[in-house]
């Protein structure tokens, strides 16, 4: 019998490893390089004292913090207000938008009632159509209610949370109602055995239950929230209530003078919150996108 120690180990060869798993490496380089270049690009011309974008192709050749003072400083540009604003609504969104989208789910997952499936199916088909399709729609309807209600009119965050929420609620719930079957009816079953109702139910058991799809959900909507522009330049008309991502805008829409610099300063502390939230749910991003596909 031939020892183990006298088998000889034969190595691969460099042109075998690549085919088999080296080429996935130059890959994986190429797509993060890829992914990090306008991050760094920004982050650049933020620290780019002279507020333009000449010679940005030299990346870090002028590093200054002028550009993050001056926005947060100049009067003419209420930067606190539209971060404040942002967060705000992107916030009340994504609670909201978890809170009833979970309701609806539950309800879709674990009751049985008429038009359950054709309800569901019309909430998944309307969303096929995006919001900026019914952005005439959306002004004239606000500026109808704002005559008899101008909380929730024109000009008004409420309004544009409203509208937000209308626009994410269907996909969302289809979403958490991919997840909510994952989730036994048993447990359901054994606790409407102690006398527990649905709402003991959903608030004690089912919520904790299904935190992964909670987190993702309003990690979703948190960002959409931040990033929309188009409905909030519409319904937001005063500066002074509008939000970051029409704000910024104001300040590269002279085409004589665009100041690049603070534009990317900005953007720079508008992602801030952004990368915070996702760090703090990041544990549960995986688990929350993947498990909702198992049934």
């Amino acid at each position: 019998m031939t020892a183990v120690a006298d088998i000889p180990v034969r190595r691969r060869s460099f042109g075998r490893w690549f085919a088999d798993l080296g080429w996935r490496h130059v890959v994986g380089v190429i797509v993060t390089a890829f992914a990090l270049l306008p991050i760094v690009f920004v982050i650049s011309s933020s620290l780019n004292p002279h507020g333009t974008l000449t010679g940005s192709n030299a990346l870090f050749s002028a590093i200054g913090f002028d550009s993050y003072i001056r926005i947060v400083s100049d009067p003419k540009v209420p930067f606190l207000a539209w971060f404040g604003n942002t967060l705000l609504i992107a916030g009340i969104t994504a609670i909201l938008t978890v809170f009833l989208g979970a309701l609806a789910a539950y309800a879709f997952s674990r009751m049985r009632f008429t038009g359950r499936r054709f309800g569901l199916i019309t909430i998944v088909v309307v969303q096929m159509f995006p919001q900026l399709l019914a952005v005439v729609a959306i002004f004239l309807l606000l500026s109808a209610i704002g005559d008899w209600f101008p909380a929730i009119g024109l000009n008004s965050r409420i309004g544009l949370i409203l509208v937000y929420l209308g626009g994410a609620l269907g996909v969302n719930t289809y979403l958490m109602y991919g997840f909510f079957n994952t989730v036994p009816q048993s447990i359901d079953e054994a606790a409407k055995i102690d006398g527990a109702s649905h709402v003991r139910v959903f608030f004690t058991i089912i919520l904790r239950l299904v935190a992964p799809i909670l987190a993702v959900v309003a990690l979703l909507s948190f960002i959409g929230s931040v990033n929309e522009f188009v409905v909030a330049s519409v319904v937001l008309i005063d500066t002074e209530n509008q939000t970051l991502a029409v704000g910024l805008t104001k300040l590269v829409s002279n085409p004589r003078y665009a100041d690049w610099s603070a534009f990317s300063a900005g953007a720079v502390i508008a992602a801030l919150p952004v990368v915070a939230l996702f760090l703090f749910l990041q544990k549960y991003i995986v688990g929350g996108l993947t498990a909702g596909a198992v049934k």
